[in-house]
């Protein structure tokens, strides 16, 4: 029994040492940040602005790799089987939570298999509308569609993906009949709403405000219970018409399982640094999305109740994806 208590005493401190070495030396080549949709949207978006000023902080190149396919499982695939060492992070979103009830067959667990960082941002979605709909407001919009059973289609970034989950919430309040058309990711989706080929979407809006004060796209609410500081002519969907409406978006950095403690408190110190950073924390306020950077412990948690917030309303709905 001595003899087992020495080893394991002696294989903890190896394993400490290696982690501290780990973190003095790292990041010593670059470091590769995975995104499960193409690039352009939201999640694009938001990973380029923080891959660009933690290449800065880290001093180390923090590249984009662009991942895109099933509602981000592919991305989510290579991040949960790649080494545990902080040369790849992933930005997580809302899929991120809902794949693990959606997808039938799945060939990881991000609740075991993904490693909290931090939660970068929360951000509200709109609901708009192609401008040639005659609906100028969400009540006009139900009643539209209501009298119109399978006739309206939505554009959505994939077969779970936020914009997905956000229109069978929708769906499921307003008792509309909607026709789901899939995208491999947000910025294809967004076209063909701007083109015509379908007429309406839920959307970040960090990508989607611009394009209503444009006259591109007609916004007539936001997702969340609380009206945005970017957009606050825009009534919520609570206030507009669907009482009880509440939803947002989220983005949130993970890397693989098993990757030193040390590693994790240096990218969480990091990017919380950057989200503090008047510049960056003015942008993202003036685009509609709230810094967070959360604890890894605080992300877990929110993580943990994002999967059964989501997974209910999945199963309600009858989604699943073989």
């Amino acid at each position: 029994m001595r003899n087992f208590l020495r080893l394991l005493a002696g294989a903890l401190a190896v394993a400490l040492f290696a982690g501290a070495a780990a973190a003095q030396t790292y990041p010593s080549r670059q470091v590769r940040f995975i995104v499960g949709f193409s690039a352009g949207g939201g999640t694009d978006v938001v990973a380029r602005m923080i891959a660009d000023h933690l290449t800065r902080a880290l001093g180390q190149q923090v590249f984009v790799d662009n991942r895109p396919g099933a509602a981000s499982n592919i991305a989510g695939e290579l991040v949960a089987t790649s080494p545990p060492d902080g040369y790849t992070i992933f930005m997580g979103t809302i899929s991120t939570s809902s794949n693990r009830t959606l997808y039938r067959k799945i060939k990881y667990d991000a609740l075991k298999d993904f490693a909290p960082v931090t939660q970068v941002l929360s951000t509200p979605f709109l609901l708009a509308v192609h401008p040639s709909l005659p609906p100028n407001s969400l009540k006009d919009f139900i009643a539209f569609a209501k009298a119109r059973p399978g006739e309206l289609n939505y554009a959505s970034a994939g077969s779970g993906s936020g914009a997905h989950l956000f229109s069978e919430m929708f769906r499921m309040m307003t008792g509309v009949d909607i026709v789901h058309i899939p995208y491999k990711g947000a910025a294809p989706a967004t076209t063909a709403l701007l083109a015509g080929e379908t007429m309406f979407k839920f959307d970040n809006i960090v990508t989607t405000l611009k394009l209503a004060r444009s006259g591109k796209l007609r916004a007539l609410a936001v997702t969340t219970t609380t009206r945005s500081s970017a957009a606050p002519d825009i009534p919520t969907m609570d206030e507009a018409g669907v009482p009880g409406y509440d939803a947002n978006a989220w983005f949130g950095v993970f890397a693989p399982a098993g990757t030193p403690p040390a590693v994790i408190s240096r990218l969480h110190a990091e990017i919380t640094k950057i989200l503090k950073e008047p510049r960056v924390r003015d942008t993202l306020l003036a685009l509609g999305a709230e810094p967070v950077g959360s604890t890894p412990k605080e992300f877990g948690a929110f993580f943990r109740n994002e999967v059964e917030k989501w997974g209910k309303v999945i199963r309600d709905a009858k989604m699943q994806i073989d």
